[in-house]
């Protein structure tokens, strides 16, 4: 498998895997990162997890049809579940859930004893990215890496962290992504333009309402202030 068949989102997610990586991809999607990896020798083993058996199917015929049965190995579980100690993981992606769903998951991995918080994480959010780093934040993981992409229209945020005992963000860095905030990228700049103005839309509205909630509008005019501050 070459990279021409991966989508610009995954291939961006495939190139923050080390070499030699034992890797566990949690909703692998018909398997496909794992597969682009073991193909091109970056992995020696990985989980494909799936927590519903059609995707599992999909994700086994996959793996058959490129001839790594020896090396990815397609597992029915709830998330972190998927990984075994024997496995000694050590490179964990989530990608293309819910920010509160990979939460979720991060939360109930780490408490049920299968995220041993040694393991770099390679997260794809489709929303609440800010959540996420906080939850990396507080569980000390440093965000090391971050990439805003634009792919079909549509723009995503993949964040790379790895254990770190001592940790300081800002709020602001979290909100904006402590990587993408320093880079300000052209994807990273629309992506804010477009929220911006969102949020100036929505202050009218609250402040034009018989009973203007103060707190929110208060919450909202920092963020305005922060985005302004950001894409100068």
């Amino acid at each position: 498998m070459n990279a021409h068949m991966l989508s610009t989102r995954l291939a961006q997610i495939a190139s923050f895997v080390p070499e030699q990586a034992r890797l566990a991809d949690i909703g692998s999607d018909h398997a496909y990162l794992p597969v682009y990896l073991a193909s091109n020798g970056k992995i020696d083993y990985a989980i494909a997890g799936e927590i519903a058996q059609g995707p599992l199917q999909a994700a086994t015929s996959q793996i058959k049809k490129y001839g790594f049965t020896h090396k990815i190995i397609p597992r029915l579980a709830d998330g972190l579940a998927a990984i075994q100690v024997e496995d000694q993981i050590d490179t964990i992606i989530i990608a293309g859930m819910g920010g509160l769903l990979t939460k979720r998951i991060l939360t109930e991995g780490q408490s049920e004893g299968f995220l041993s918080n040694k393991e770099r994480l390679i997260l794809q959010p489709n929303n609440h990215e800010q959540l996420l780093r906080h939850w990396l934040a507080t569980n000390h993981y440093q965000i090391y890496d971050e990439k805003i992409i634009e792919d079909h229209g549509k723009i995503y945020e993949i964040i790379v962290a790895l254990p770190k005992k001592e940790i300081d963000y800002t709020l602001k860095e979290l909100y904006f992504g402590p990587v993408l905030m320093e880079k300000k990228s052209a994807v990273f700049q629309k992506k804010w333009q477009k929220i911006l103005q969102t949020k100036q839309k929505v202050l009218m509205n609250l402040k034009n309402a018989q009973y203007p909630p103060e707190d929110k509008i208060g919450k909202i005019k920092k963020e305005i202030i922060w985005i302004k501050e950001v894409l100068e």
